[in-house]
């Protein structure tokens, strides 16, 4: 029965809009201060203005593959190696950032704010409704105020395709938690199109199938959701790899979009030879980083194996996290384990760790105001220095969003 109290708060959409709003006024306050303070030797110039950070780094890739496509020839050195393109890049965002345009009197940048801005709200409204299937709605609105305020805000107005292929994993999710397999044969090819990530995914699909059989006799496992279950595998994967074959027979080059992402790598390792091998990007650079800040590698190595178990201990054991349900652990822990096998971490790692947006729900579980409150004081922190180092400065190799 729907108590007095709820029945007098606002609707749940106009709630979100208005923690969604005042969050996005905020963040356009520390792009004003991030214009304000880029300098000379800013990638932004002194110059700067909202528009042009909105528009900085990646978008400017998106911005090409929306007005050019994609290359048939690839981009090579002196060397003869290939060096960043635009096959990097999925095409649902800048394809429905062209389209909106049109709309718009043909002014890109506007669209692909516009059409991120969006996203972010709808991705918030659909992140409290994931939540509330496990936690109480005060806590799930929290989580949202978190997550839409906290260290990545920057993204939620700039032109990139993150809160879009948030909106569509959260609804994956909240499908997948509901047993709604029907909408995820829908949701997962334009997942996998918005943005690299789709293979987690299909490890989810595939520890969730090994989770419900491992408790079919507590919870039924009809077998028509074990037919569902594995075609979304296999269509996950298939749309996972695809891409790969796209860009090859595009090209005319089989390693087209491997060898595309790892120039980006090889910027910073300077190795142009070897290829890719799973899991070797992390454990690289925690020796370049430590390097970098003058500590010994061995350090690295030391800090990565902590971190690693110190995500799992969470994961497995966290009383908060354990209340959001197996799906988003399943899910987090299979997002962990993509990025660990083929990412090279850099300052990028930041905005890379959106998508374990709904573990938010657990850090804002603790029903304490003094808790709430400090992380999201501590998140709007975050989020002025990351606009800071990022945009205003962004004058480094380490300084990339």
């Amino acid at each position: 029965m729907t108590s007095r109290a709820s029945r007098a708060l606002p609707p749940v959409a106009l709630r979100v809009a208005i923690v969604y709003v005042i969050a996005r006024l905020i963040t356009t306050g520390f792009f004003l201060v991030a214009a304000a303070l880029s300098g000379p030797d800013s990638r932004f110039g002194a110059d700067a203005t909202l528009g042009s950070l909105s528009m900085g780094w990646d978008s400017q890739w998106y911005w090409l593959v929306g007005t050019t496509g994609y290359p048939s020839t690839l981009p090579l050195d002196d060397a003869g190696n290939v060096t960043q393109n635009t096959w990097a890049f999925m095409p649902v965002y800048p394809v429905l950032t062209r389209a909106l345009s049109v709309v718009l009197g043909g002014s890109y940048p506007l669209a692909a704010v516009l059409l991120a801005l969006i996203a972010g709200y709808v991705s918030c409204l659909v992140l409290f409704h994931l939540l509330r299937e496990r936690i109480d709605d005060t806590s799930a609105l929290w989580a949202v105020v978190l997550f839409t305020a906290g260290p990545l805000g920057a993204l939620f107005q700039m032109g990139y395709a993150e809160t879009l292929f948030l909106t569509l994993l959260f609804l994956a999710l909240w499908a997948l938690v509901r047993r709604r397999f029907v909408w995820l044969y829908a949701l997962i090819p334009v997942m996998g199109y918005t943005r690299p990530g789709i293979l987690a995914f299909a490890l989810l699909l595939g520890l969730y199938g090994i989770y419900r059989w491992w408790r079919r006799r507590i919870d039924p496992l009809p077998t028509r959701e074990i037919v569902h279950i594995v075609a979304l595998g296999l269509l996950a994967t298939a749309v996972g790899f695809s891409w790969q074959l796209i860009a090859g027979i595009v090209t005319g080059d089989p390693s087209a979009y491997m060898d595309t992402e790892l120039s980006w790598r090889q910027s910073w390792t300077g190795d142009r030879e070897s290829g890719f091998v799973p899991f070797s990007g992390f454990i690289h650079a925690a020796a370049i980083w430590f390097r970098l800040w003058g500590l010994p590698e061995a350090l690295g190595y030391v800090a990565l194996f902590v971190a690693v178990v110190a995500a799992a201990a969470v994961l497995l054991f966290s009383r908060h996290v354990r209340r959001l349900g197996p799906e988003v652990r399943l899910w987090s822990a299979s997002y962990l384990i993509y990025l660990l096998a083929v990412f090279f971490p850099q300052s990028s790692i930041f905005r890379l760790l959106m998508p374990l947006a709904p573990l938010s729900g657990a850090v804002a579980l603790p029903k304490s105001t003094v808790w709430r409150v400090s992380m999201l004081l501590l998140g709007l922190v975050a989020q002025a220095w990351w606009i800071y180092q990022m945009l205003a400065l962004g004058n480094t190799y380490t300084q990339i969003p």
